[in-house]
């Protein structure tokens, strides 16, 4: 047997995929509803982490939020995906809540039309020396010097496609092909809280001190996560980042 070509082909292997699929109304996509558990289903809305999926997720949290279905616990935005949670669900209940889902993405569809509301969060960031180990490998591994890291990385602004990992992890997609890097082949045993990585086509803020594996090009002072706070976490998905350089010590960042 070969080994699966993606993650959403995984799914489909281990998940019953309901036959009730939709088109969204604009001939752009399709729902797939996949039953996780007796009390989890996830709607697959894509399979890359590319801005069309992004608003896809999104326009369909909006939606499920704005008419939620009754007992409805939450409704979790991943890359591709979104899935709601219950208590757990009799067959005739399951089957309501497919019809509901259905219809929240045709309300989704029919949003979509305008230009969404996005929040843009500026993270400042010190770059390169102890709040950025790693940015030499990143500027060496592409071939190009570390202030073309900073002014790139700073150049878009990042869609939060979901919060995970650790409370308040951002994962910020996609960075350009120019400063992708790989994980660091052993993970470091303590990342500071703040640590800004890179990690394939991806990027993130470490919320807390933890171990990790991503490849660290600065820290920001701002807390990402504040058990404290309401709301706790700093960012949201459907927010956009941008990053802004603060003063280095080794030089400009520009």
């Amino acid at each position: 047997m070969r080994e699966p070509a993606s993650l959403l082909e995984v799914y489909s292997i281990v998940c019953p995929i309901s036959k009730n699929v939709c088109a969204d109304g604009r001939g752009d996509a399709t729902l797939d509803i996949r039953w996780l558990t007796e009390y989890a289903v996830q709607a697959v809305l894509g399979e890359a982490m590319d801005e069309t999926t992004f608003r896809r997720v999104t326009d369909l949290v909006a939606a499920i939020e704005a008419r939620p279905f009754p007992r409805m616990r939450e409704a979790v935005p991943a890359y591709c995906t979104v899935t709601v949670y219950f208590p757990p669900l009799s067959d005739r209940e399951r089957g309501a809540v497919e019809a509901w889902l259905r219809e929240r993405m045709r309300d989704a569809s029919a949003a979509r039309g305008g230009e969404p509301r996005v929040r843009i969060v500026d993270i400042p960031v010190e770059y390169g020396g102890e709040c950025g180990p790693d940015l030499a490998f990143v500027a060496a591994h592409n071939g190009i010097r570390e202030e073309d890291v900073i002014r790139i990385h700073c150049s878009r602004k990042y869609p939060v496609h979901m919060i995970g990992f650790l409370p308040g992890f951002p994962y910020l997609g996609r960075v350009s092909d120019r400063i992708a890097a790989p994980r660091k082949s052993v993970p470091r045993p303590l990342v500071p809280a703040g640590s800004v990585g890179i990690a394939g086509n991806q990027t993130g803020i470490y919320p807390t001190p933890s171990p990790g594996g991503w490849q660290i090009i600065g820290r920001t002072p701002l807390v990402l996560f504040d058990p404290n706070r309401e709301p706790p976490n700093l960012l949201s998905p459907g927010d956009r980042v941008r990053f802004v350089p603060m003063r280095p010590q080794h030089g400009s960042a520009t």
